[in-house]
């Protein structure tokens, strides 16, 4: 019986030894196992049937929040006085993104057309298409800037046609003619006159060119060869550099087209981007860790140095001709329109702004841009992108219907691109990305207690038993002496 009891010791020694074995082997194991399985699921390919799905039409709640500046003193304006401006909104727009004309290429790339459609949410917006709001009209005061150079007897004429065309310096209108477009007599004539003046040869709209188009040819690497570059923009357009800047660094087309990016990233990995509609690449920053919904995230902003102007930081030269910190010029991008991109309010930009316009009131919550990102696979779970587009407006010699404004950057509109992970696709991430590693975390460890605690009762036994064959020992000599 003493024989069984030690072989039966034995063996749960072994079965100890062997739970050990086999939780130091998932301890090293099970992350590789983990991140080859996000490798094979994050390379761009029709094979990964979620995944691919995912990339192509994506399938998580994305909407466009937009907030009008209503100016409120449009004869003092005009006078030189400073705008007085009430926010107007939110008008809320749903987007719907779809990657289309798909193209695999030999060399591990891919091209795609990605389409946005808009269609307004009147529950979650605090009026309709049809309220109005009184803004800057491009058209007259835009372009006032954008003539200013020429001969003083043009600036004479160009008035005189803004008058024909009853074009007066601020516009009211609804919100749905300003955001997708409204018929002007003037558009008319510049497109027939002056061809490739306006981005539009139909109705004119802040947005019009935006709904129901493609945001350009994207090529991408798929990570097939290289996982770290997956998502990566290899050409836009056919480029692989812009025209639009001064210099070479700011002409370039880095990082991704800013959905999604490569896996495995840490504190140090920064977000670089290439956004169409800025005309440039942009880069956020690690702020933090954080969490949504129980899936772990890097919390991304943009450093106050995205917008900063040449003086203030130089490699943001090439984007000058610059005004204060905070502005963006995309002029060059615009058909030469004194347009400038900032943060909403002026948040992060030169106070000086604030004080040639009333009723703004920048914070970080309300007005700052972030991206939450899920390190291991580069996914992010929440997004708030907010930009305002401005206005540069002043009196232009000749150009009466400039009256005696005074020079200012005036905000006009400001909106927020925000899309979060919910639903099944937030239960399926949550699965695979927190309970399964959980699950195989606490697994190793308990196959290591488990084993050890095996082979320490098995050694006790064993022990004990060892202890019990001696004491039977010296009782059987006690008794052949006794004898």
């Amino acid at each position: 019986m003493a024989i069984k009891k030690s072989r039966v010791a034995v063996g749960f020694i072994v079965s100890g030894v062997l739970l050990v074995l086999v939780g130091t082997v998932l301890c090293f194991v099970g992350p590789l196992i983990i991140d080859d399985q996000i490798v094979k699921n994050t390379v761009i390919d029709p094979k990964n049937d979620l995944t691919y799905t995912m990339w192509k039409d994506i399938p998580v709640p994305f909407f466009m929040s937009v907030y009008f500046f209503h100016v409120l003193n449009t004869a003092e304006v005009l006078n030189g006085e400073k705008p007085m401006l009430e926010q107007r909104g939110p008008y809320v727009y749903r987007k719907r993104c779809q990657k289309e004309n798909i193209t695999f290429h030999d060399n591990d790339t891919v091209s795609y057309r990605e389409y946005r459609r808009y269609y307004f949410e009147p529950s979650m917006s605090v009026g309709n298409e049809s309220d109005v709001v009184t803004i800057p009209n491009m058209l007259v005061l835009g372009a006032s800037v954008m003539l200013e150079k020429l001969p003083y007897l043009l600036r004479l004429v160009i008035n005189e046609v803004f008058n024909n065309f009853d074009e007066k310096p601020f516009l009211t209108k609804t919100v749905g003619e300003l955001m997708w477009g409204y018929d002007s007599g003037l558009v008319e004539f510049l497109n027939n006159y002056l061809p490739g003046m306006l981005p539009s040869t139909g109705k004119f709209g802040l947005f019009a060119e935006f709904n129901n188009s493609n945001t350009g040819l994207f090529t991408v690497f798929t990570g097939k060869d290289d996982i770290r570059k997956v998502h990566d923009v290899v050409s836009w357009n056919g480029m692989t550099a812009l025209p639009y800047w001064r210099t070479p660094q700011c002409n370039m087309i880095n990082g991704t087209a800013g959905q999604m990016w490569p896996p495995f990233m840490t504190e140090e990995t920064t977000l670089p981007f290439y956004s169409p509609d800025a005309c440039r690449s942009m880069e956020l920053v690690y702020e933090r860790p954080g969490e949504v919904n129980g899936i772990p995230v890097f919390h991304y902003v943009a450093p106050k140095t995205l917008f900063a102007n040449g003086t203030d930081y130089a490699p943001n030269e090439g984007f000058c001709p610059c005004r204060q910190s905070g502005l963006l010029n995309v002029s060059s991008c615009r058909h030469n329109s004194p347009v400038f991109i900032s943060h909403p309010h002026f948040y992060n930009a030169d106070p000086v702004l604030l004080k040639y316009v009333e009723g703004l009131s920048p914070t970080e919550e309300e007005h700052g841009l972030f991206i939450d990102i899920h390190p291991q696979t580069g996914v992010p779970l929440n997004v708030s992108i907010r930009l305002q587009l401005n206005l540069y407006i002043k009196k232009v010699e000749g150009i009466g219907n400039t009256f005696n404004i005074s020079e200012v950057v005036i905000p006009m509109i400001w909106f927020e691109e925000k899309g979060y992970i919910d639903g099944p696709v937030l239960t399926m991430f949550h699965t695979n990305l927190v309970i399964l590693p959980a699950v195989m975390e606490y697994m190793q460890y308990i196959f290591i207690v488990l084993g050890l605690a095996t082979i320490i009762i098995a050694v006790l036994v064993l022990y004990r038993e060892k202890a019990f064959d001696k004491e039977q020992v010296k009782a059987d000599m006690a008794k052949k002496g006794e004898k």
